[in-house]
């Protein structure tokens, strides 16, 4: 699995979406609270980037923008129509302030369940340190509302 750091967790507006252009994935990125989520950024009903849609922080869902289908930010199951197939799921964690994620996608959330994944957080298991020197560092990467495009693993 090929790890990217995206940005910090501080620069993740709070209850918003941001879309990150991964290795050839699309990926929408939401932050609740201290929890990070992060799914596949095109709706599976139609072309539309998940992203630019609303985030429900009480029911950890993102709706789509274009025709109001929500996605279960957990399972990446779409719990209203007109979607009827989920979208990928992918295993993120924050370490050391840093929101990191894999590529390797899960189909559901109970195969993610199974290996121990979930949202990340900044306070607890699985947020240890990548070591001294790595992740990036204060004013670092894209500000607010922007697009960024990593290449090869972090």
């Amino acid at each position: 699995m090929a790890e990217h750091i995206l940005a910090r967790l501080d620069e993740l507006v709070d209850g918003g979406a941001r879309r990150f252009d991964v290795a050839g994935h699309r990926i929408a990125v939401v932050r609740i609270g201290a929890d990070v989520y992060a799914i596949g950024d095109e709706c599976s009903h139609a072309d539309y980037s998940l992203s630019e849609g609303e985030v429900d922080s009480d029911e950890r869902t993102l709706e789509c923008p274009k025709h109001w289908s929500m996605f279960d930010l957990c399972t990446g199951e779409p719990l209203t129509m007109p979607a009827t197939r989920p979208v990928p799921v992918y295993d993120v964690s924050v370490r050391d302030g840093a929101v990191v994620v894999e590529l390797e996608a899960t189909a559901a959330r109970g195969q993610a369940a199974a290996s121990g994944t979930g949202p990340a957080s900044g306070s607890g298991p699985g947020s240890g340190s990548p070591g001294p020197g790595s992740g990036p560092g204060p004013g670092s990467g894209p500000g607010p509302g922007s697009t960024m495009t990593t290449g090869g693993p972090s």
